[in-house]
């Protein structure tokens, strides 16, 4: 059986569009990872449940599911590489999540890395804050989610902590936990 080979590392910022403070995540990937499997990172790193769909949109194109049911138009995520919509430096990509609220995702190419087979790829380096619940109404909706849970005397306060289930600290990021994750997920 042949020996897959990678020929580069791809260290990634993955970052909640109009987000503020900014939700990000710092991500190394192998360069040839497919659209699908990165797709698979990004949930597994933001902390998103993968219960929507999604595209990535790359010069004008979307890359997605091919679904005869979606009716949606989609080149086929599972036949392009990260490499190919990617090729140089602080070049990026739009990957949005769940059409509803869209999710929208800026995912930047910060430094192409010489593959080290030492490292187990996809690794978690760094990020920052919480993921925002799912079905929240998108960036406007988790901020007015914050709202309400930051004023116990909001009328809304107990409906929404009920909704959501109890407390949230939006400055959390468990980094170990993200990449066990990672580990169970996308290995």
């Amino acid at each position: 059986m042949a020996t897959k080979h990678i020929t580069s590392t791809y260290q990634i910022k993955i970052t909640l569009i109009n987000s503020q403070p900014p939700i990000w995540r710092r991500v190394l990937v192998p360069s040839d990872i497919k659209l699908d499997a990165l797709h698979d990172v990004i949930q597994v790193a933001m902390g998103w449940t993968d219960s929507h769909l999604h595209q990535f949109i790359a010069n004008k194109n979307f890359y997605g599911r091919r679904d005869e049911n979606l009716h949606m138009d989609v080149e086929d995520e599972t036949k392009y590489k990260l490499s190919q919509l990617v090729t140089k430096e602080k070049y990026s990509l739009v990957y949005e999540y769940d059409f509803g609220d869209s999710w929208k995702h800026k995912i930047l190419l910060e430094k192409i890395l010489p593959f080290d087979a030492n490292i187990a790829l996809p690794i978690c380096l760094k990020g920052k804050r919480a993921c925002p619940p799912e079905d929240c109404g998108g960036v406007w909706g988790y901020e007015e989610f914050l709202d309400t849970l930051s004023d116990p005397k909001n009328p809304d306060y107990e409906e929404m902590m009920e909704w959501f289930g109890g407390k949230f600290d939006p400055e959390e990021f468990d980094l170990e936990e993200v990449n066990q994750n990672l580990d169970g997920a996308c290995r």
